[in-house]
């Protein structure tokens, strides 16, 4: 079965560990993925300049252990990450700015791409929640 996950909660929260979760057992269970799309305050999960507790886990480094180790189009809303200070060597270029932040396996792209997630999986998991 093709998962299509969305992801909408913020970044260190309950429902981004849920979402990670999810996903390794999917792809542990045979299962493919055909993106990860972090949307609204998860784009903040692909920030270089997250600093996580001591005593948390770091699930932006789990992620990127995920993404990196099964190939997964893990994509940041291009929109949502602007508005939150999140970019690439691109759009810093394009906006003037010193330096990118977007970690390593996190691509920056637009709605479309959520759609034609949706469009092609056949199941659609939404994880969304307060921090």
């Amino acid at each position: 079965m093709q998962f299509a996950i969305v992801i909408s909660s913020p970044a260190q929260s309950a429902a981004m560990r849920r979402a990670l979760e999810f996903t390794r057992a999917v792809l542990a269970a045979g299962h493919s993925v055909n993106r990860v799309f972090f949307y609204q305050d998860a784009v903040l999960q692909a920030s270089s300049l997250q600093v996580v507790a001591q005593d948390e886990n770091n699930l932006t480094q789990q992620w990127q252990n995920l993404i990196q180790e099964y190939q997964l189009d893990a994509v940041v809303c291009i929109a949502a990450a602007l508005r939150r200070g999140l970019v690439d060597a691109a759009e810093a270029q394009r906006y003037g700015l010193p330096a990118s932040n977007l970690l390593p396996g996190f691509v920056l792209s637009g709605l479309g791409q959520l759609h034609e997630a949706i469009q092609e999986g056949e199941r659609v998991v939404h994880f969304r929640g307060q921090a």
